[in-house]
């Protein structure tokens, strides 16, 4: 049978907080998402995972189709990707980075005989239905426990259940997944046992206790940065936020400090984010004379909002003139004011380059950076 999977990561995730979609952020050494697309493609049921993401976004060599508005839109957009082949579809919030292979499996099964349906789990609480006197909330009724039902993911359909879904959404049709599109469209959708561990991430004290339940992984990244700028008349000279006196500073489209940009670029690196170029691109006339500390402390917030902190963050300045090492000091406290660190996590060293090439003929400055990183 061919069964493919449909990921629904098209969303901002903004309850979470942070500089990042949710699904983007780090749990026990990999991104929320990456554990959700290893559940399903490491089974040994599902055939394709069809990936819907917010646009211009990727994921290695997945087939990926740019999210929408709304989930159902995602999921729709996914939906026409999926191979024509496909028997059973299942749809799976990336939000749910624990589901094990066993609810997959159960999902699977009850979808091919029955046509559609949801893990879910029963509640074990009393339910109350309240109503609202005076401002105030009155029990207005107890609802037999036993007929209420928690939704999870993945919800499972075959083909022709979910294509009737999708085109009833496409009609003007709102669902808060796929089910009540199922649903509105006359199908029976089914329960399946799911299972506690199951759990959504939707804020972030959710991906606080998502992590506290994760074994702290004795792992580090490492991550190098370099950046070269030319030396012209009229410009400033500013290392690590420190105007620094100067005949000749730095040419850029910011600041053209090398110390930030270097040090950026190693943070970036050592968790995976891209470049400084990717977030702050110098055709963007946002960063014209940015102050690159300011790159520097986003950079920080970003990496943190990843899952990580910085340990320590190692410098190299390479200038023929001025000599900078009275400055060294002043450089290492911005640096570790933009960071969030103690000053003793920074280091920043000053050499020359002997006269060699144009940095060693004065006419350019370049900085060299190593980045520590560490799980949060």
């Amino acid at each position: 049978m061919h069964v493919a999977a449909i990921i629904a990561a098209g969303g901002s995730g903004t309850r979470v907080g942070g500089a990042l979609p949710k699904q983007f952020l780090w749990l026990g050494g990999e991104t929320i998402l990456d554990r959700s697309l290893s559940a399903f493609i490491g089974h040994d049921r599902v055939t394709e995972v069809v990936l819907a993401l917010p646009p211009g976004e990727s994921v290695g060599k997945l087939r990926v189709v740019a999210g929408g508005a709304r989930r159902q839109d995602s999921v729709a957009n996914a939906f026409d990707a999926v191979s024509s082949s496909a028997e059973v579809v299942l749809v799976h919030d990336a939000a749910r980075p624990f589901v094990s292979a066993d609810v997959i499996s159960r999902a699977i099964e009850a979808a091919a005989e029955h046509g559609a349906a949801i893990t879910a789990l029963a509640v074990s609480d009393t339910v109350k239905q309240i109503t609202m006197e005076a401002g105030r909330r009155v029990i207005a009724g107890t609802i037999p426990r036993e007929s209420i039902y928690l939704a999870q993911t993945p919800q499972a359909f075959r083909r022709d259940v979910l294509a009737k879904a999708v085109a009833l959404g496409r009609g003007g049709a709102e669902g808060t997944d796929e089910a009540v599109l199922a649903e509105l469209a006359g199908f029976p959708v089914h329960i399946v046992e799911g299972d506690i561990e199951n759990v959504k991430i939707t804020t972030a004290a959710d991906l606080d206790r998502a992590r506290q339940r994760e074994p702290r992984l004795a792992v580090s990244r490492i991550g190098t940065g370099y950046d070269l700028h030319r030396l012209v008349e009229g410009r400033a000279l500013i290392i690590g936020g420190v105007d620094i006196p100067s005949e000749r500073g730095a040419l850029g489209h910011s600041d053209a400090d090398v110390a930030c940009h270097a040090a950026t670029d190693a943070l970036l690196g050592a968790a995976c984010l891209g470049d400084i170029g990717r977030h702050f691109p110098d055709n963007d006339p946002r960063w014209k004379g940015a102050s690159s500390i300011d790159l520097l402390r986003q950079a920080a917030v970003m990496v943190r909002a990843a899952g990580w902190e910085v340990a320590n963050v190692d410098v190299v300045i390479v200038l023929e003139r001025p000599r900078i090492a009275p400055y060294i000091p002043r450089v290492r406290e911005g640096l570790a004011n933009a960071l969030a660190v103690p000053v003793d996590h920074v280091s920043v060293k000053g050499k020359t380059n002997e006269g060699v090439d144009a940095v060693g003929r004065g006419e350019a400055i370049a900085a060299h950076a190593v980045a520590l990183i560490v799980p949060a």
